[in-house]
């Protein structure tokens, strides 16, 4: 993904500065510690598909959810 367009971005939750860390397939929000995927090389700007950071600033996996019935 181009630098010059995760300059433009800006979080969507608190409209604070991104960050992308080598390799990493997420926009930072520091912030609000939020991780937004990079998908296809196309950044997820949706609040609901952002996910919380560990204490290193890691984006942390969703857990699955059980089916329902089970």
């Amino acid at each position: 993904m181009d630098t010059r367009l995760i300059e433009l971005l800006v979080c969507p939750v608190c409209k604070g500065p991104l960050q992308r860390r080598l390799q990493g397939q997420h926009l930072i929000c520091h912030a609000d510690r939020l991780g937004f995927p990079i998908r296809d090389g196309i950044p997820v700007m949706l609040e609901n598909e952002a996910v919380p950071l560990d204490d290193n600033d890691m984006p942390v996996a969703p857990v699955p959810s059980a089916p329902m019935g089970s």
